[in-house]
């Protein structure tokens, strides 16, 4: 059974340190992630809460960056094409031999979220002895079934997916509101008490599985794993 697990990594070790120095409220999502192209090693980076002027800047003095191009930006994203220095692209390398199949790669408050993909216990077993022998600062967050559908992924009941889903369809989320919950107990035939009180236990727990992921957790979740 695949499994996918969770990583943070602080940016100071592994790319991008000195930016967060300059520009601590930046957010950095990877478009395009790893292969075995070296000119392909995480090339494209969209950059949000940040100008390009302090963007360009931070870029150029950070040791991890070799190279950039600006793309293009829109309001706050800035898009750019960017160029590893060896670290950077050696330390991508291992973790695509060490068979982690990269899905997400984002970096945030000084540290880099990596969600990666296994095709089973025992290769993420051995992933992470093999990053603990390096005594490289890879701290696993949290780990679930890679095949379970994604409302279990985030802890979401069918019933809870669905009224999400039907309140953005419906724009309920949307300022100024395009919905009430009148409006989506009507859709999903259900009462109005009824959609209330799964909206809350929807956003509880999509809130404690995107945003607040602890270690404990995600020592729990191994354990009921083995």
């Amino acid at each position: 059974m695949s499994v996918i697990a969770e990583f943070t990594i602080p940016a100071d070790v592994f790319a991008l340190g000195e930016m967060f120095d300059r520009i601590p409220a930046v957010t950095v999502e990877v478009e395009r992630l790893a292969t075995h192209s070296r000119e392909w090693v995480m090339p494209f980076l969209w950059f949000t809460n940040a100008e390009i002027d302090p963007i360009t800047t931070a870029l150029a003095a950070d040791q991890s960056i070799v190279g950039y191009e600006f793309i293009d930006s829109e309001d706050d994203i800035v898009y750019f094409n960017v160029h590893w220095d060896e670290a950077v692209q050696e330390r991508v390398d291992e973790i695509v031999d060490q068979h982690g199949i990269v899905q997400e790669a984002t970096a945030v408050d000084g540290h880099w979220f990596f969600k990666l993909k296994f095709v089973d216990q025992a290769a993420l077993e051995d992933f992470q002895q093999y990053f603990q022998d390096k005594e490289y600062s890879f701290e696993l967050q949290r780990i679930y079934d890679g095949s379970a559908p994604k409302e279990r992924e985030y802890d979401l009941t069918s019933a809870q997916r669905a009224v999400l889903v039907t309140a953005l369809e419906m724009g309920y989320f949307d300022v100024p509101r395009d919905a009430q919950i009148g409006d989506l107990a009507a859709e999903l035939d259900i009462s109005t008490n009824a959609v209330s009180e799964r909206l809350r236990r929807a956003t509880k727990n999509l809130t404690e599985n995107t945003l607040v992921v602890s270690s404990e957790q995600a020592k729990r979740e191994i354990d009921d794993a083995d």
